[in-house]
């Protein structure tokens, strides 16, 4: 008998159904070797039929992270190779990554009592939210920043930045990043300062030719007594409970950092805001009071210096207990500026199902 014949005979033995199969691994066998893969096998997982994010709902406790942090002041120096001491923040559901989101890093930084880390510049924009401490300043292109509790420190892409403490004891900031965009982009660049820069930055004396500022904000400081006042004035003049502010260029009057949104939200107690879904990922920095957070029918309870990951297109509801404000960065400049943006608000608010414990 030919090998054709008996390939007919054999096929004839297995039936049409096992003949099919052996035959599509074949076809899929064939292509895995050449880097060809079938759509038809996957396309569920590709185009769902609305957001499917990998990052889950977490909730990072000030308490524990604050405690590891000053573990780490004492065991980690900081200086070259280091360059910053910073605990990221790191979502279970990104499989080990260290991003809190797909799109943002959030992290918390600890500097120690009369300090210094070494200047250097990356592509990645970075935002910092002053938690604990005083005393400590950035310096961002040569121009020292004097940091404290509720300021907000811009070291947008591309620009010189350090830190030095002339405190007695640490500070304690967030860090939040579009470090993750950056690097699925392929586009990120890192640089650390050399001497020419370091004989020139120092507070008061600025390098003779600074960059261009039309990608970012001028501004590199925002005043927690700037924003606490906006708040009550905000409050005050449309009589809401729940007023939010967003940290914008005061020239161009776009976002303060053209990839990361930063705004403050002041919730009165009681208030339970409507619930929302929005395509992007925020990051929420609890800077005083307490309250809960919904998210997908959990409730996640917060008070002071808790840091919450909230993904994409989940169900969102924030309800204070106490005068609350809230620090949110997230991912929505570019989902806008890729139309990509959607919002819904439900009805009703979701029920609650049950309490998240870590």
């Amino acid at each position: 008998m030919t090998s054709r014949g008996a390939a007919e005979k054999a096929r004839s033995a297995t039936g049409p159904g096992q003949d099919q199969e052996a035959r599509l691994a074949e076809l899929y066998a064939a292509m895995g070797k050449v880097n060809i893969q079938a759509l038809w096998t996957q396309a569920a997982d590709l185009m769902p039929g609305q957001p499917a994010p990998r990052a889950v709902p977490w909730l990072w406790r000030w308490d524990t992270v604050v405690a590891l942090a000053a573990e780490a002041g004492e065991a980690v120096t900081v200086g070259r190779g280091g360059e910053r001491r910073v605990l990221a923040l790191a979502n279970p559901g990104l499989g080990g990554l260290p991003f809190s989101t797909p799109t943002l890093w959030g992290g918390i930084q600890y500097l120690n009592a009369r300090e210094s880390a070494p200047a250097h510049r990356h592509t990645a924009s970075a935002i910092r939210f002053v938690l604990q401490g005083r005393g400590v300043w950035t310096t961002v292109n040569g121009e020292p920043c004097p940091m404290s509790p509720g300021d907000l420190v811009l070291t947008p892409s591309m620009t010189w930045h350090e830190h030095h403490s002339g405190a007695d004891e640490p500070m304690v900031w967030f860090d939040g990043l579009d470090l993750p965009l950056v690097n699925a982009l392929d586009a990120g660049f890192f640089e650390p300062a050399g001497a020419e820069y370091l004989d020139t930055a120092h507070p008061g004396l600025l390098p003779s030719a600074r960059p261009d500022t039309d990608r970012h904000s001028p501004l590199m400081v925002y005043r927690w007594e700037h924003t606490a006042r906006a708040l009550a004035e905000v409050s005050t003049a449309t009589g809401s409970s729940d007023a939010e502010l967003r940290f914008v260029d005061p020239v161009h009057g776009g976002d303060a950092v053209p990839t990361m949104r930063c705004a403050m939200r002041q919730l009165a107690p009681g208030l339970r805001t409507p619930t929302t879904r929005a395509v992007g990922s925020s990051i929420v920095v609890v800077f005083s009071g307490r309250g809960r957070t919904v998210i997908d029918g959990l409730a996640y309870s917060w008070g002071p210096g808790d840091t919450l990951a909230v993904p994409s297109w989940c169900a969102v509801d924030h309800e204070a207990a106490e005068t609350a404000r809230l620090f949110v960065v997230s991912d929505a400049p570019v989902i806008e500026a890729l139309r990509l943006d959607r919002t819904e608000v439900l009805a009703d608010h979701q029920p609650v199902t049950g309490s998240w414990d870590g």
